[in-house]
């Protein structure tokens, strides 16, 4: 069986979306059980008594991280918050990974501090998978746990990155772009050149800096970026995507002619909007840590949670933690030998 500790509070939407995506998750795969973490009066109320409730438990906490909280007021002040008790049931063995919606920082300073790093790694990243033209899909960190990173960490992100992609099933030497705003290696900052030397010189697949189409448009693998690039470049498509199913319906809906050609066009226009719907590639992974932690979207619905309520079954299920910090002993190894 596998344990998934939830904080139940997270979120925009917190017990709207987190306790009927738990309900459906579990409901489809009998392997699995969840921990809802929160107000346990709250979540019972909610929860009732469906066919599946005896693998879904509930854990008391009596605070909630606020989205606009401090990371470190969390970590020193919230020691009883949905998120920090969640996260302690991973460390405590009682749960095999943690899913939480809630702020983003405080996510990631507590599971730094309760769970660890692994060897070798400074600071977790926070990557995702996002859809592409063609089929695939590319993989980019970091999508937000970390601000103005130097070029040995972005360079850490990489490498992170390449064995979470290896370790997933991915190609075995899966390529990697440095997002920047041109292609020419005299394009970008100080930070980002010096990054690409550092990647030059290893043995990861580089294929050299990329502009932002790249991400949806091309082939590149795994895209290595800041945290506060990537977040805007994650956000910006989010609304992006929005707006052109947005446009889509004002245009269909101007006229009587307009609303047939909706009618006809239907099943294409569905098939287009589930490939365009964020919720379906919701759930990043917080890669570097000893333990699986999974975050969603802090405006996630209950679809976009059960989305990342999977990624985080799926890591437990093939010892991605495990199969990473393997793995990076060994590259670390070919890298001071290259050195």
């Amino acid at each position: 069986m596998i344990t998934l500790s939830v904080d139940a509070m997270g979120g925009d939407h917190a017990l709207d979306s987190t306790v009927p995506a738990s309900q459906a998750v579990v409901a489809n795969n009998p392997d699995l059980r969840i921990v809802l973490v929160g107000d346990a009066d709250q979540i019972r109320a909610r929860l009732g008594n469906g066919p599946d409730r005896d693998r879904i438990s509930v854990q008391a906490a009596s605070e909630v991280v606020a989205m606009d909280d401090a990371p470190a007021y969390a970590l020193r002040k919230k020691k009883d918050s949905s998120m920090r008790v969640a996260i302690d049931l991973v460390a405590a063995g009682q749960a095999d990974a943690c899913v939480s919606a809630g702020n983003t920082g405080a996510l990631m300073a507590t599971a730094r501090f309760v769970l660890k790093t692994i060897p070798g790694i400074e600071r977790p990243a926070i990557c995702a998978a996002l859809p592409r033209l063609g089929g695939g899909h590319t993989h980019m960190l970091d999508l937000g746990a970390n601000i103005d990173s130097p070029p040995e960490i972005l360079f850490q992100f990489g490498l992170m990155g390449s064995l979470l992609i290896r370790c997933l099933g991915g190609p075995a030497d899966p390529s990697v772009g440095l997002l920047n705003i041109g292609v020419e290696e005299g394009k970008g900052n100080e930070t980002l050149r010096a990054t690409a030397d550092l990647f030059r010189s290893s043995s990861l697949n580089y294929r050299g800096f990329v502009e932002p189409a790249e991400i949806y448009m091309g082939s590149t693998d795994l895209i290595v970026c800041d945290g506060f690039i990537g977040n805007i470049a994650l956000k910006s498509s989010e609304g992006v995507a929005q707006m052109i199913m947005g446009a889509l319906r004002e245009e269909f809906s101007r006229s009587l002619a307009g609303k047939f050609a909706a009618l006809a066009s239907r099943p294409v226009l569905r098939r287009v909007k589930n490939r365009l719907d964020h919720r379906r590639y919701n759930g990043a992974s917080l890669v570097g840590l000893r333990s699986t932690v999974v975050k969603s979207h802090g405006g996630s619905d209950a679809v976009g949670f059960q989305h990342a309520i999977e990624v985080a079954m799926e890591e437990v299920r093939k010892d991605l933690v495990t199969q990473i910090a393997n793995s990076l002993i060994g590259e670390q190894a070919r890298e001071s030998a290259r050195a």
